[in-house]
This record gives C-alpha cells, sequence and structure tokens, in this order.
C-alpha cells in the first residue's frame, strides 16, 4: 500500500486555506454538499488552474484552450471556487450554489462557463476527454485535456475502456488525475473494490506514471511541468485525505456529504480550516 507518498500532517498556506473558505461559503449558501470530496480536490484544482491550464476567462470557448474535466462530479465546489477566483463566473453564483435562482447545482454542468462538460454520472469523464485530446492532436492546436478522476469512480468498467482507447492512441496531450483519498460513499475503497496495484493498473494501460501527495503544491507542480513520455499518455496517482483541513472531517464518511448543514457546523468548519 503506497501511503508513505503522503504526508498526512501536510500542512495548508494561506492560499489552500481561503480555497477551503470559499468552498465554505458555497457550504453555507446551500446548506448541503459533497465536503470531503471537495477538500480533498482543493490542492490539484489550485495547481491546474493557478500555474498549468491555458485558458481565456473571458472567452472561455478558445479554441487553443487546455481543457479540463472534473470526472468526480460530486467535489464540484472545489471546481467553482476556482472559476470565481478566474473569473469566469461570478461569486454571487458562488453564494447561490443550489438555490433555484442560481446556475451552479451539486454537479457541474456545461452550461456554466468554464466547465468543459457536465459530471457527475461516474465513469463518464475520461471517455469525454478521450475524444478531445483526439480531436485536439488533430486540430494540431496545442491543446492539452486533463482529467481528474476519483478513486472510487475508477471502479467503473467505462474508465478502464477510455483508458485501453488512449493508450493504444498514444495521447501524448491526455493527463489523467486520480484523487486517491482512498474513500469513497460509505466505506474505503481497499473494503468496496480495492483498486492495488493502481499505478501498475495504469502501467499496463500504457501510460506514464507518477505518483504525489495530493496536498503537496510543490509536489504536483513537479509532476505537471514535467514533459509528456513520448508515445504515453500521462496518469498522475494523487494521494489525498478526505476532508483535508478539517481533523474532525479527515477519513469520515459521515462527512462525504452533508443534506443540512447548520450555522453551527458552518462556524465550525471555518474555525478548524483557519487554525489547521
Amino acid at each position: 500500500m503506497p501511503n508513505q507518498i503522503l504526508d498526512y500532517k501536510t500542512k495548508l498556506d494561506a492560499r489552500s486555506k481561503y480555497l477551503r473558505s470559499q468552498i465554505i461559503k458555497g457550504l453555507r449558501a446551500g446548506r448541503r454538499g459533497h465536503i470531503g470530496a471537495s477538500f480533498s480536490l482543493v490542492e490539484i484544482m489550485r495547481v491546474l488552474y493557478d500555474d498549468i491550464l491555458k485558458f481565456d476567462a473571458t472567452n472561455p470557448s478558445w479554441s487553443q484552450r487546455d481543457r479540463c474535466i472534473l470526472s468526480k462530479g460530486h467535489g464540484c465546489l472545489a471546481l467553482y471556487v476556482m472559476l470565481v477566483d478566474k473569473g469566469f463566473i461570478p461569486e454571487e453564483e458562488l453564494l447561490k450554489f443550489c438555490q433555484v435562482d442560481g446556475i451552479l447545482g451539486g454537479h457541474p454542468e456545461h452550461k456554466v462557463a468554464g466547465v468543459e462538460a457536465s459530471t457527475g454520472s461516474l465513469g463518464h469523464g475520461l471517455s469525454i476527454g478521450l475524444g478531445m485530446a483526439i480531436n485536439a492532436r488533430y486540430e494540431k492546436n496545442g491543446a492539452r485535456v486533463f482529467v481528474i478522476l476519483g478513486d472510487g469512480e475508477s471502479n467503473e468498467g467505462s474508465v478502464w475502456e477510455a483508458a485501453m482507447s488512449a493508450g493504444k492512441n498514444k495521447l501524448e496531450n491526455l493527463v489523467v488525475m486520480v484523487d486517491y483519498n482512498k474513500h469513497q460513499s460509505y466505506a474505503s475503497t481497499f473494503e468496496v473494490q480495492d483498486l492495488e496495484p493502481f499505478a501498475d493498473k495504469w502501467r499496463a494501460f500504457n501510460f506514464a506514471v507518477s505518483e504525489v501527495d495530493g496536498h503537496d503544491v510543490k509536489q504536483l507542480k513537479e509532476a505537471l511541468q514535467k514533459p509528456s513520455k513520448e508515445g504515453k499518455p500521462t496518469a498522475i496517482i494523487c494521494h489525498t485525505v478526505k476532508g483535508k483541513g478539517v481533523p474532525y472531517a479527515e477519513g469520515n464518511m459521515q462527512w462525504h456529504h452533508k443534506s443540512r448543514i447548520s450555522d453551527e457546523d458552518i462556524n465550525s468548519l471555518l474555525e478548524e480550516v483557519e487554525k489547521y
């Protein structure tokens, strides 16, 4: 089990704390949301949008943009806060999360500026990204495609069908990032459907594979800035903690999703993140 890659005490800097506080703003507005799944994604989304992706928030349909697909759509609040941060959508929309007069629902929808695909029906994102990567190569526009998968989602056969095709087509412009927080819905991934040896599975499908601490910004940057390996798509297995930033929520499946979040819960979450 490759848990030694992850430092479970990885500290959060001011940027990571701020982004989590923005997620909590959305939770306050909707009184619901996938807390654990969003918090484990923060550094992955942060590094992509701060340092890696090529985009123009004033022109979301720019043909030469990189594509970023959050296949584990239930972690959408981590995506939404980055879209607000980069100017794709106004902050007022975050404050209407899961409200009838807002555009941000409990899963991403393509109608929202900056959202490349409607996701959340798990197992579809990599197939969509595969098509985008093939098209980008055909168009010779230099665009890359990044697909963020969940570990529980990786139980889906459609993920491996897409991986098989990506390897066969030698898609050097495709990058898969797996939020490997080792928990899904109601139990650990090891109990539900053990993925190990996980890295070897991706290698078997002709991916160039690396493993990182998914909360270590430096490690994420280094992995994403490496040149693509000739003739291979890339898979980065990001070892993360579900609920990272709130000790009582870390690895706690009671915080996978909350349908009723009180003001007391919100205040506690904010306090824990700030002092982490």
